[in-house]
């Protein structure tokens, strides 16, 4: 990425048919951080021009508001110029993706923000753009590796929610949303699973204040109130958690009538396997999205798999979603579950927040 002045607001390049998009979320941060002035950070080759980064750019906020942070928020998840696509309810994807990040000790906004967060979110709008899935407030994605690329942190997990500082507001190409990640550690992100993201958040927000992603800080769940939240909430409403975001998702038809392959990547079953355990263990349904396709598991007494090319219901029996959590290991290889389901894991490469790749799976 490249900077943009950073003695200017932060304005569109393209000035041909008007700006109203990118105009809508200036104005949005104006109200937000009234007089200042950003840092920009610009795309130097877009993505519709053969470029690897999606977004237009991302500009970069100083606020001391819960405590001294770096708010970065992205341009181009939306429509930024010219109304494009048919919906005319909704701009673009419907959002933009901003980050919160706690400034080190004696930082002042004379300084300069770190980049890694651009690369962060420039990553998350790269699955967007490619998978098409679209991200909203309660989903959470494990980011195979500290969020942020060469630092040592425990935060390997983001969840998202909605931006307290920036509601969502109609522009003249649709509805915007803000939606902000939010850095996790190993146990928070399984606090998700067993409970919800909505009542974890909840749960963090006395102790992380606009939930400002520090990479310096240990499990909250190490503090006992926190702790003890998260345990009422779980025991009181279970395990909400019913979507599964993954890279790799396809299913071929068997041979025999009925039967069908599910394909995954050995880097995503060990979370499939978790969340099989307290969703369908408790008699709630399981989603698992993929880039163009879905499969839904459902707890049922009989066996079957129906559905099209494009979304598939497979109902287990208790004793099927058994050996299914059982086959599910994080190895290569095909295993027959019933005589309607088989597991293909294939080999799978985990990437950090960058988009590098950092080893495989399988």
């Amino acid at each position: 990425m490249q900077i943009a002045s950073a003695s200017e607001p932060a304005t569109a390049m393209k000035d041909d048919n008007g700006t109203p998009g990118w105009d809508a979320i200036s104005q949005a941060l104006c109200a937000a951080h009234p007089g200042q002035v950003p840092r920009h950070f610009g795309t130097a080759l877009p993505w519709t021009l053969g470029g690897k980064d999606p977004l237009d750019g991302v500009s970069v906020y100083w606020s001391g508001q819960g405590r001294p942070h770096w708010h970065y928020v992205s341009y181009g998840l939306s429509e930024l110029f010219d109304k494009e696509s048919d919906d005319a309810e909704v701009s673009g994807f419907g959002f933009e993706l901003t980050f919160r990040l706690a400034a080190a000790e004696g930082s002042t906004e004379a300084d300069a923000p770190p980049t890694w967060p651009m690369s962060l979110l420039q990553n998350l709008a790269r699955y967007v753009f490619q998978t098409g899935n679209v991200l909203e407030a309660g989903h959470h994605l494990d980011a195979n590796g500290p969020i942020a690329a060469g630092h040592a942190t425990a935060l390997r997990h983001l969840a998202f929610v909605d931006d307290p500082q920036l509601p969502s507001r109609e522009t003249p190409n649709g509805r915007l949303q803000f939606l902000q990640a939010v850095g996790l550690t190993d146990g928070e992100h399984g606090a998700i699973l067993a409970w919800s993201t909505a009542g974890v958040l909840k749960a963090l927000e006395p102790t992380m204040p606009l939930w400002i992603t520090d990479l310096d800080r240990a499990c909250a769940l190490s503090d006992a109130d926190v702790a003890a939240r998260i345990a009422a909430g779980t025991q009181a409403q279970g395990a909400a958690t019913g979507l599964l975001l993954v890279e790799m998702l396809e299913w071929q038809d068997a041979g025999d009538p009925g039967a069908t392959t599910l394909v995954l990547g050995a880097g995503q079953v060990e979370r499939l396997r978790e969340l099989l355990e307290v969703r369908l263990g408790a008699g709630l349904p399981l989603e698992i999205v993929g880039p163009q396709k879905r499969w839904m598991f459902e707890p049922g007494e009989r066996d079957r798999v129906q559905g099209d090319d494009l979304q598939r219901i497979c109902v287990l029996s208790p004793g099927t979603c058994a050996r299914l959590q059982q086959a599910l290991r994080p190895v290569a290889g095909v295993a027959r579950i019933s005589g309607v389901l088989s597991i293909d894991i294939r080999r799978s490469c985990l990437r950090d927040s960058e988009g590098k790749p950092l080893r495989f799976i399988g």
